[in-house]
């Protein structure tokens, strides 16, 4: 597979109407903006494709280095990204934006069991984020999305949520 990535879609701020989709956003002026991270580049461009269909502006990255100058150049309302990525880690990549970005909310994915040591390395810095267990059904990724986005600056990022199997890692 290659790594090329999608196109970012040229109407961002354009008027935006929701589909009937459980889970999908509500309509609004602006689309907000979501950047996806995964180094598997199939699931990447699923969770993308996804999201976009729903009324999201998401664009896919790769690794944490790259997905860092994706923000940089425009910065996301969501960052949706794997633990396990080469180099810069998914946590390492999530406490960047979040100090770059305080108000940019973070979702975290992960196949792995390997992940709980990173997750308690970042709680111990002062970091709580939502992990999903991979694979994560898009009915389950859409409502997660849209509660994450929801959230106001000043509410926690990582509240139980039951009902749709997200992990609060405090």
């Amino acid at each position: 597979m290659g790594s090329e990535r999608l196109p970012m879609n040229k109407t961002e701020n354009s008027p935006n109407l929701s589909s009937d989709r459980k889970g999908s956003p509500a309509v609004s002026h602006v689309r907000q903006r979501i950047l996806v991270v995964d180094d598997e580049v199939i699931i990447a461009n699923t969770i993308t494709r996804i999201l976009n269909m729903s009324g999201y502006a998401a664009v896919a990255a790769y690794d944490g280095d790259t997905a860092l100058e994706s923000a940089l150049l425009t910065p996301p309302q969501l960052l949706l990204t794997d633990v396990i990525l080469p180099g810069m880690n998914g946590i390492e990549l999530a406490q960047t934006i979040r100090r770059v970005f305080p108000d940019c909310k973070i979702l975290l994915f992960s196949g792995q069991a390997s992940t709980v040591d990173l997750l308690a390395s970042a709680h111990r810095s002062g970091h709580c984020f939502t992990l999903l267990s991979k694979p994560v059904p898009p009915e389950e990724l859409l409502a997660q999305v849209a509660r994450q986005l929801s959230l106001s600056p000043e509410q926690p990022a990582a509240k139980p949520d039951s009902s749709h199997g997200a992990l609060p890692v405090a």
